[in-house]
């Protein structure tokens, strides 16, 4: 295994879920059931995204693998440094930041003028979205790796203390936790009243979102830190096996499996039929999401942490060889890529012909070149 091999939890925490809640951003790690896609993004296409450039630059006080978040023309971020931070998503001017006790891999959650992101010193924050202002936290026993999920006006999340924790969204309240059987870096996925969510146990497990009572569980040959995705009753993620999985979301059955040439951290993007993922060999994958047949694979330079976002038939993500990429959704053909200069184990979010990613101590937002349509 290559070097920060013991940060790779890291990227499996960056991913979340919820509602949609506003169609001109990306608000949490996954965006409508759970698929990392933004059908509303129009700017950005297949014909003009060869003409990205860099828009602005942040530089925050140590490396940068959480995703951003984007709302209400804010860009939300975590970071190495402890720090939260609220950026100008047209400028890249600084907001505000909040200092956790710790370090922040886990990407934030925005809901109703309030983001939630959890933290290595074990809590989970409630901030005010304009002012940074705390609003409430809630301890865990151990690091909060996981990015929350918000559906309902509940805050789902994991620990690695290997719970899963489901929190009132406006006081911070217990209203159930689930004994995992292993550290929780997977974030939850909500979707039709249940929530899906892997651990370091080998597992897949749908709970009733409303109880936390286990409706069932399925076991991988290793630990799941990828985060599903749901989509038209299937269940897809990854495991450190190797493999891609596909199970029915109502029963757990295993619909498909694909075998890829190593780890898979990467959490999956679903659209069009298709489920993309990367993986620790180099590549990222697109699948048929009915049959999992191999469509395409795209190798990059080195480890494929990031998950892919998919916007308007274009596929972003980020791979250890310090490149974004942009890549024809139904082909993998290479649209686009820039040079960051640093390892990419940030996932990509892509909102109003931006597209916003972390790169060693860094956040970068990309949009079309002065005069180009």
């Amino acid at each position: 295994m290559k070097r920060i091999r013991i940060l790779v939890l890291i990227l499996c925490a960056c991913f979340v879920s919820a509602a949609w809640g506003q169609r001109n951003g990306w608000s949490e790690f996954h965006r409508p059931d759970m698929q990392r896609l933004n059908p509303y993004e129009k700017v950005l296409n297949v014909k003009n995204v060869g003409n990205l450039g860099l828009l602005w630059s942040y530089t925050t006080g140590n490396a940068v693998l959480s995703s951003p978040a984007v709302a209400n023309g804010v860009v939300y971020v975590g970071s190495y440094d402890y720090n939260v931070y609220a950026l100008n998503a047209k400028t890249g001017a600084k907001l505000w930041s909040y200092a956790t006790g710790n370090v922040v891999l886990s990407s934030p959650a925005v809901a109703n003028g309030v983001v939630y992101v959890g933290s290595i010193d074990n809590n989970v924050y409630a901030l005010k979205a304009s002012t940074g202002a705390l609003l409430w936290s809630y301890t865990t026993g151990n690091s909060v790796w996981s990015s929350p999920a918000v559906a309902n006006g509940v805050v789902y999340v994991g620990s690695d203390d290997e719970n899963v924790y489901a929190l009132n969204s406006s006081t911070g309240t217990l209203l159930w936790s689930y004994a995992a059987g292993g550290g929780v870096y997977s974030s939850p996925a909500v979707a039709n009243g249940v929530v899906y969510v892997g651990s370091s146990d080998g597992d897949v497990d749908a709970l009733n979102a409303t109880t936390g009572a286990l409706l069932w569980s399925y076991t991988t040959g290793n630990q799941v830190e990828s985060s599903p995705a749901v989509a038209n009753g299937v269940v897809y993620v990854g495991s450190e096996d190797g493999n891609v999985y596909a199970l029915n979301a109502s029963t757990g059955a295993l619909l498909w499996s694909y075998t890829t040439g190593s780890l898979v951290f990467s959490s999956p993007a679903v659209a069009n039929g298709v489920v993309y993922i990367g993986s620790l060999d180099d590549n990222v994958y697109a699948l048929n999401a009915s049959t999992g047949a191999k469509l395409w694979r795209y190798t990059t330079g080195d480890d494929v942490f990031s998950s892919p976002a998919v916007a308007n038939r274009v596929l972003y993500v980020g791979s250890y060889d310090g490149n974004v990429y942009a890549l024809k959704a139904n082909t993998g053909a290479k649209l686009w890529s820039y040079n960051t200069g640093g390892e990419v184990f940030s996932s990509p979010a892509v909102a109003n012909g931006v597209v916003y990613v972390g790169s060693a101590f860094n956040v970068y937002a990309f949009t079309l070149k002065q005069g180009q349509k």
